[in-house]
């Protein structure tokens, strides 16, 4: 049969045709890219020619075309709308594609012509991903002996086997549970929320209302219901995700981390992870998450105290439980600062917030937006906008995927159904934007999902905006703690006077945010940062800990969790933001393993990049903007991040206006910290 996967795709912007492609055609497509990328693989390693750059390295690059296309559709549809028929295929060709990656990596023949090229007359691009070429062999395993080279296989297929099967477990328990109320359990719930648990419930095919684990779901519940009962059933099932399954599965990803740490001559498996990044070592780490914790506990422990007392007030005696905090800290927020998300949301239409982060983009850098009609993709909720730049040339195809269903995993990402490059047509980006709102009519989201929304088209923008010649340094293929400055930067803007006036309006009667309601949201910015940062960091410090261990032969990670959290103190109100079985940045692959502190380290940079707007007086400064866009957004990783934020900053900052912004020391530290620098 013709496999659309493997044909050249006369579409609109080289889209894949999604309308053509059925499950049946990954496995055939996958094998038959397999064979032609080790076919070109085979044809560099046995050039006669001396190897330069030209002949190894950009040969490399131009490599394994059609694998990246394949995948790219397979690994977008698994995240966004799966099956039982793609997660078997998933499950099939995890550790396929892991040996595929070992036998071209492990290549004694590439990797001598990649270390024989000489990187003195080439340019500074060019040079850079020599650099990164290299390192990526050695690190992959390229010197080790024959033996070391067969366990390093077996150790990768091994782990993307089990990093599959982490992921499909947990959203099994996320879409299988689900608890229907009566009109009996309503009790507290706000209008726009009881509207979408009963459409929840007719998709279902049920009458009445149901709540499930999507966040845009139980963190809602959690937060208006007045059914303490109710609230502990769905913060139990919530935190309960991949309990029954994914334990052993984390003890013997970290056990294979350990060995895989150690024949590449790593103590650990952080300081493997670590070493290519811009915190070098898991001391740098546990130094800024301290700094951080030891104030956030206390702000916490403070809030908990609070929020105890305004229950004992409404005649609740009771210990603030982790299934109370969200109820009572709401009620608190709406009583300090006259705010709740009832207020807000009539505000903030998905549509408008998308407006305004299209907005903020045209104003900072030039681009516009043009939504696409009649474009098949992959999900009939799936929008698409084509994307111009100041002079209406072309930049790229963006896609937003923004409502919550069951064949999607939770959370929010941006992903790529075609990265940007310059050494073949087309080069230009498609670029996904995938989130788990609540769908409704109209889809009306809270503060943080809004926060979410920009966070996600940083990272859009990153990808879209990127300008350099080879894929391997393109768009967010930077340092993982600095692949979240652009996208933690751009929720700077959401709150920016201008744009909430021109975007924030009623869904009903298109008043604009009330002057006085927009005060009170930025009165709150630093309200219940205690909890939000203990969850988070209790996180990233179990991530980084279980990656520390040098010998995992007995290792236990429930104990282990529950050993860091009791030694760092953790407030009994307060839970990890992601505990381990469900912790699908650390065990759902390998891209946040040892790194889920990224977030924060990116956070120090993102808090003094949008200082520079400030400075200015102007948030949307155009030669601030300008510089932005040169040397973070467009760059990709053409030269080391550490370098790329001295050209936009002219230092690297220090940690104090992270912890200014998040309320956790008095305002004025920074200056303070600055003046004494």
């Amino acid at each position: 049969m013709t496999n659309p996967l493997l044909d050249r795709w006369d579409t609109p912007f080289g889209l894949p045709p999604f309308d053509a492609i059925e499950p049946a055609h990954f496995a055939p497509a996958f094998e038959a890219a397999m064979a032609e990328h080790l076919a070109e693989v085979e044809a560099i390693a046995t050039d006669p020619a001396a190897p330069d750059f030209t002949n190894t390295i950009e040969a490399l690059e131009r490599a394994g075309r059609a694998l990246s296309q394949v995948g790219a559709v397979f690994w977008n549809l698994c995240g966004s709308h799966t099956n039982p028929e793609l997660q078997a295929i998933e499950r099939e060709m995890a550790p396929l594609l892991s040996q595929h990656h070992s036998r071209v990596m492990l290549d004694e023949r590439l990797f001598r012509r990649v270390e024989a090229i000489a990187p003195e007359r080439l340019d500074a691009e060019s040079a850079r991903v020599l650099d990164l070429y290299t390192k990526m062999f050695v690190r992959a395993g390229a010197r080790l002996d024959v033996a070391g080279k067969a366990r390093m296989r077996e150790i990768m297929s091994r782990l993307a086997t089990l990093g599959t099967e982490f992921s499909q477990n947990v959203l099994k328990d996320e879409s299988d549970w689900v608890m229907f109320l009566g009109p009996d359990d309503l009790d507290g719930l706000p209008g726009f929320l009881v509207k979408a648990a009963r459409a929840e419930a007719e998709t279902r095919g049920r009458e009445g209302y149901a709540v499930t684990l999507s966040r845009s779901s139980v963190e809602p519940f959690l937060t208006f219901s007045t059914r303490r009962d109710l609230r502990e059933r769905a913060w139990r099932a919530w935190v309960a995700r991949g309990e029954a399954t994914n334990w052993p599965l984390v003890a013997e990803m970290v056990r294979l981390r350990v060995e895989r740490a150690r024949l590449l001559g790593f103590p650990d498996f952080a300081s493997f992870k670590l070493a290519d990044q811009m915190a070098k070592t898991p001391e740098a780490v546990r130094e800024l998450l301290m700094r951080v914790w030891k104030p956030a506990r206390a702000k916490a422990a403070e809030e908990a105290a609070s929020l105890e007392a305004l229950a004992a007030a409404g005649g609740a005696e009771i210990e603030i439980a982790p299934w109370d905090w969200r109820h009572y800290a709401e009620a608190l927020r709406k009583r300090l600062h006259d705010l709740d998300e009832a207020e807000t949301k009539p505000y903030l239409a998905l549509d408008s917030v998308i407006a305004a982060a299209f907005d903020v983009a045209g104003r900072l850098f030039g681009l516009g937006f043009t939504p696409v009609e009649g474009l098949t993709l992959h999900h009939p909720d799936a929008r698409a906008w084509e994307v111009t730049r100041a002079d209406g040339s072309h930049l790229g195809l963006f896609i937003g995927d923004y409502f919550a269903r069951p064949s999607k995993r939770s959370g929010a990402w941006m992903s790529a159904l075609r990265g940007q490059q310059g050494l073949w047509e087309p080069g230009r980006p498609i670029i996904l934007n995938t989130c788990n709102f609540a769908k409704a009519d109209p889809a009306l989201l809270t503060w943080d999902d809004a926060r979410t929304l920009f966070h996600e088209f940083g990272h859009a923008l990153h990808g879209l905006m990127s300008d350099v010649r080879y894929p391997f340094i393109a768009g967010t293929s930077v340092a993982r703690d600095f692949v979240e400055l652009p996208s933690q930067l751009y929720e700077h803007w959401l709150s920016v006077p201008d744009i909430l006036a021109a975007h924030a309006r009623h869904v009903e009667t298109g008043e604009p945010m009330p002057a006085d309601l927009i005060a009170r949201i930025k009165g709150a910015e630093t309200f219940n940062q205690g909890f939000a940062t203990v969850e988070y960091v209790a996180s990233a410090l179990v991530d980084l800990e279980m990656h520390t261990l040098t010998d995992a032969g007995n290792f236990d990670p429930e104990s282990f969790q529950a050993e860091v959290l009791e030694r760092i103190g953790m407030p009994p109100g307060v839970v990890m933001r992601h505990a381990t079985p469900h912790f699908q940045h650390v065990f759902a692959g390998d891209g946040y393993s040892a790194g889920y502190y990224s977030y924060m380290w990116s956070e120090v940079m993102d808090a003094d990049a949008f200082r520079a707007f400030e400075e200015t007086g102007d948030p949307f400064d155009p030669g601030t903007a300008a510089r932005l866009a040169r040397h973070v957004l467009s760059a990709g990783g053409s030269r080391p991040p550490e370098d790329a934020y001295t050209a936009f900053r002219g230092q690297l900052p220090g940690p104090e206006a992270l912890l200014e912004g998040r309320g956790l020391v008095e305002a004025g530290q920074v200056a303070k910290a600055a003046a004494s620098h």
